[in-house]
Order: C-alpha cells, then structure tokens, then sequence
C-alpha cells in the first residue's frame, strides 16, 4: 500500500477533525475530561498527531502537555505527582505528549531510574489510572509504532533539516542502537498496564498520515455520542460605512519589496 498523498489525507482529515469539535462541545457542555496519552519510539509521530487533533481546537479548552526533564525537587516527589496538576478539569481535553510512562521506556532503558523504582512504576500505574478512571476521567492511551528501517528514515532528516533538529536530542541519538530493548520494554509495559478500564491501543505509523486518520477515528468510535445542538447565531451587517485602521502613536511595519505578498 502506497502512501497517501496530502490531498486524499486533507479530505479524511477534516470530516473527523469536524466530529473532534463537536465532540469538545460536547465535553464544555457536560463537564467531561478527556484525557489522551501519546506514547511510542522516537520519531513516530506523536506531535503530528497531536496537532491534527488540536489544530481546531480551542486552545482554552484543549491542552497539549509535553513536560520537561524533572527538575531536582521534581525528582525527590512522588513519581506521579508532577503530572497530576496537569490533569483535565471540567470540560477540558488534555493531550500528553509522552506521559508517566517514560519511567517504562526511556527511564528504564537508557538507565535514568533503578530497578526498584522501575517495577514499583509497573505496579503503581495501573491502579494510579483506575483511580482516574473511576472519578470519570475519559483515559486512551495510544502507542504509536514504528519500524527502525523508518525510523532511521526520519532521524536522518532531522539531522539535516534546521527546522526539524530541535527534535533531535542527545537522548534521541544515544536510543538510536536501542530499538530491541525499547521493544522489549514496550511488551512488559504492555503485559503489566493493558487493563480493561485503561486498555492501550496500538498504531501503525509507518504511514503517519494513515497513522493519524486512524488514530483519531478510534478515538472518536470510543467516545459516547457527542452531538450537542448548538444554535449559530445571527451575524447581521453594521449598518454606515465601514471604517479603516487609524494609527497615532505607532504605525504598522511594511513589508519589504523583498517579502512575499500573502493574502
């Protein structure tokens, strides 16, 4: 299967992008939190999917998470209290890029926590989220996946594109040789975490665009009906002339004969 071109992609995209408004009306208008975490390896597309489910979004409504490393207090405080401040209220939709479980990937396999700390993650999260859940936090939580022959693909053209080498980060190229053991981190993640209140979901994205597609319709599939009626209202002309920008103080810049002219 080829991959699919961003016209075909724009034109699956904006139907569901449509519903995924209708669906934060819906959560504005009931109340409900919505919760969202991306997890997967380096390169997989966690913030392209994001932005496609946010891009429309109110950004009062919708928030995007990717927290830093743990300052040093951070480092000395429960493991999981760092991101529950960042836990959805009434109405809100949190989307996590990477969440509590980096201490089952990256911490675990690049060495950054003990063993001790590791299996007590294991055992905590699962009851950490029934805790969520049961107060009626809506929780999916997706990994994203990605085959190193791909991924290599994507790392070399970070290396040499200056407007993606932000993304490539010392960790980044030290994981590089680590694709079995990020593998085999994944799989006791899954066996310890995958439970049927907070059950994780597998996507390919090899293809991010069919990735992204199909991220957001299991998404939308496994939320309750959210249509809301929301009446538009009138937007009756202004009567008189309509009135230009007048500048006093301060006026706008110009754009050079050397920029482009932008509609």
């Amino acid at each position: 299967m080829g991959k699919l071109k961003r016209k075909a992609y724009q034109a699956l995209l904006e139907p569901m992008q449509l519903e995924l408004t209708a669906m934060a009306r819906w959560a504005q208008h009931t109340g409900q939190r919505v919760l969202v975490l991306f997890e997967g390896r380096d390169t997989a597309g966690k913030g392209g999917a994001i932005q496609a489910i946010a891009e429309h979004l109110n950004p009062r409504q919708c928030r995007v998470v990717a927290l830093p490393k743990p300052t040093d207090r951070e480092s000395t405080q429960w493991y999981f209290q760092r991101y529950v401040s960042h836990l959805p209220a009434a109405g809100e939709i949190v989307l996590m890029d990477r969440s509590w479980y980096n201490r089952a990937g990256v911490e675990h396999v690049m060495g950054y926590c003990t063993e001790a700390e590791y299996h007590a993650f294991l055992a905590q999260a699962p009851v950490f989220e029934k805790l969520l859940v049961d107060d009626g936090i809506l929780l999916f939580k997706y990994w994203l996946t990605v085959d190193q022959v791909q991924q290599e693909k994507r790392f070399a053209e970070r290396h040499v594109d200056p407007l993606k080498g932000w993304k490539l980060s010392p960790v980044d190229l030290k994981s590089r040789s680590k694709y079995t053991a990020y593998t085999e981190a994944r799989e006791a993640m899954l066996r310890a975490t995958h439970r049927e209140e907070a059950p994780w979901t597998l996507v390919d994205f090899n293809d991010q665009k069919r990735g992204r597609l199909g991220l957001i319709r299991n998404l939308l599939d496994r939320l309750p009906d959210t249509g809301v009626e929301e009446p538009i209202p009138d937007l009756p002309p202004l009567k008189g002339k309509l009135h230009e920008e007048h500048f006093g103080v301060l006026k706008p810049i110009n754009l050079s004969p050397h920029d482009p002219q932008v509609d």
